[in-house]
């Protein structure tokens, strides 16, 4: 004997046309074959469209409410759509919802879909400030909607923060044998201790002492790769900016720069000495504020 059809799909005895319908289209679509490879798949959706057809029918479903499968032609079956039955009461409107997105030469809106690509998935990613810049291959692990994804990324050389990666066919999978989607990697860039950018440069902050400030010096400042001297020349004040040429990131058109962003430390203390030489220096000197805008 075949299960109560109300039970089948779930629904009340008193349940609308439209309440069938919807359980109807939730259920197919969960235990299509096509979609659904468990082993009971095929025989739970053949169920529930038999559960349908009686339902779906005024008069067959009156006359199982009223005496069950007892009653002459009240059993459901008929020929069947794949094996399962048969699709006389769904409307085309239903089929296509159900069915339209991976039916390969289906149709919607009176056109051909034929075969469904896989949709693309979208997550974030954080790369380090080196990498970022000189480019590399990074090892990443994420939760999509596929599931867990574990894979090597290539990270361009350039890169910002907003930028995007596309990885072809790590996206859901397509119907009908249609490919499928991309996998697309928004990026963020992660801050340096002691580089920053703007643009192809790169900028980095050189302390130096007063009398280097005055007098001028060499020092050895770190870069992207590798180290460089760079010249301060005397009288260079804070927030001066030396740049070294080609040391900075790498784009399509050219290459950046390094900005080395000087900054003057005054000391935190001085002995009489030190104190009696920088007097004599402040007194020879003209008036630093006497050319300030405020002074016109």
């Amino acid at each position: 004997m075949p299960r109560d059809p109300y039970q089948v799909l779930g629904v009340a005895k008193g349940a609308s046309s439209d309440q069938i319908r919807e359980a109807h289209r939730k259920l197919a679509k969960k235990y299509h074959p096509d979609l659904n490879k468990a082993a009971e798949a095929a025989e739970r959706f053949k169920e529930i469209q038999e559960a349908y057809d009686l339902l779906s029918d005024e008069s067959r479903r009156k006359q199982y409410d009223q005496v069950g499968f007892a009653g002459p032609g009240a059993a459901p079956g008929g020929p069947g759509f794949g094996g399962a039955s048969g699709w006389s009461n769904v409307d085309p409107s239903t089929f296509e919802e159900i069915f339209g997105d991976f039916m390969g030469g289906g149709r919607r809106g009176g056109r051909d879909t034929g075969a469904q690509a896989g949709q693309d998935l979208e997550s974030d990613i954080t790369v380090d400030f080196m990498t970022a810049a000189l480019g590399g291959v990074r090892h990443v692990s994420l939760q999509t909607d596929n599931g867990p994804l574990s894979l090597d990324v290539r990270i361009p050389g350039g890169i910002e923060t907003g930028g995007l990666l596309r990885l072809r066919g790590k996206g859901l999978q397509g119907f009908g044998g249609a490919p499928p989607g991309d996998l697309v990697l928004r990026v963020s860039v992660a801050a340096h201790p002691w580089f920053r950018r703007e643009g192809l440069e790169v900028l980095l902050e050189v302390p130096i002492s007063i009398a280097e400030s005055a007098l001028g010096t060499t020092v050895e400042v770190p870069l992207l790769e590798g180290t460089a001297s760079l010249r301060v020349p005397p009288g260079t004040g804070s927030g001066k900016r030396l740049r070294l040429k080609g040391k900075g990131i790498r784009g399509r058109d050219r290459q950046g720069d390094l900005l080395a962003v000087i900054r003057v430390d005054a000391p935190v203390s001085l002995d009489d000495q030190d104190r009696v030489a920088l007097e004599r220096i402040r007194a020879n000197e003209p008036d630093p504020r006497s050319k300030a805008p405020w002074k016109s």
